[in-house]
């Protein structure tokens, strides 16, 4: 099978993670890297072997799919540009900052008949993946994601750094439409939330608790699930988890069998097979794009939140 073309635009923490793991996956090859910091783009193609260009509109012209891992400003001009040469793009999330911007996309990629995709990471990691197994039909879901000070993408808020990563989760286990999303969030470092907590309540009774934080001292990555009869806690950062049952008068503690992998490199592989037309995604685009209008929407919750403290004070 002749290899796929790949090439990856932005060379920062994720550009670099890309890289790296491109360089160890079946089936492709890096045809180059790019940044707007040119100097930035050389060194990382010294330090992995790998070419570079010092265009964009060279590196498209060298591939057949590219991946996307600039600042979220910038996702939209890049990934047109990119989906109107005809080439397939996987997008680092969220997407865009506006659907207005991601329907547009989505009608060019089907236009031009080339794969769209957007890195929801956590859909990978084996103990979500071993989880989703086992739990249907939820009906209270609590999820924190708790970072360090990142000092990156501080050009958007914690909704759309961590915890539209949740939001995705959430909404891929419950299959029901969204009632109600009630959202607080503070602004602390930045001037964005940078701490935010979300309400979704479904239809059909379900109810998801989200908490994200980009100024925690500890770096927490918890997903809890309950059903009428069971109660999951699932550790995306160490990919382990327990299963905890009622049997009798007596709760049992059942560990998970999770084989881990690494999420980043089982999610760029798939998104290589898909573009050589050799395996369906995991899950669709339609599926990137709730998430990113339920995080929106969480947005203007918090946005509503500020200006009632403001009128209260």
């Amino acid at each position: 099978m002749k290899p796929l073309s790949i090439g990856i635009v932005g060379t920062g923490k994720f550009g670099t993670y890309h890289c790296q793991n491109f360089k160890n996956i079946k089936y492709c090859r890096i045809a180059g890297v790019y940044d707007k910091d040119i100097e930035k783009a050389e060194n990382l193609s010294k330090n992995l072997g790998i070419p570079f260009t010092k265009t964009l509109n060279e590196l498209i012209n060298r591939c057949e799919a590219l991946t996307v891992c600039t600042p979220t400003s910038t996702h939209y001009k890049i990934a047109k540009k990119i989906l109107s040469a005809k080439k397939h793009c996987l997008v680092e999330k969220p997407l865009t900052l506006s659907m207005k911007e991601a329907y547009t996309l989505e009608k060019i990629s089907r236009k031009n008949k080339v794969s769209l995709q957007t890195g929801h990471i956590e859909r990978f990691n084996a103990a979500f993946q071993t989880i989703r197994k086992i739990i249907k039909n939820p009906v209270f879901i609590e999820i924190h994601r708790l970072n360090l000070f990142p000092g990156r993408s501080l050009d958007i808020s914690v909704v759309m750094d961590l915890m539209i990563h949740d939001i995705d989760i959430a909404l891929g286990l419950v299959n029901s439409e969204i009632k109600t999303i009630e959202a607080i969030g503070v602004k602390i470092l930045t001037s964005q939330p940078d701490i935010a907590q979300t309400r979704i309540t479904f239809k059909n009774g379900c109810v998801a608790n989200i908490t994200a934080s980009r100024i925690s001292d500890e770096v927490l990555r918890k997903l809890r699930i309950f059903t009428r009869n069971i109660y999951a806690s699932v550790d995306y950062k160490s990919q382990d988890g327990h299963i905890y049952k009622k049997t009798k008068n007596k709760i049992a503690r059942i560990p998970l069998n999770v084989e881990k992998s690494e999420p980043l490199r089982k999610e760029l592989e798939e998104f290589v097979l898909c573009c050589l037309g050799k395996k369906k995604p995991s899950f669709y685009l339609k599926d990137a794009l709730k998430s990113l209008e339920v995080a929106l929407e969480v947005e203007k919750n918090i946005r509503k939140y500020e200006k009632n403290i403001l009128n209260i004070r």
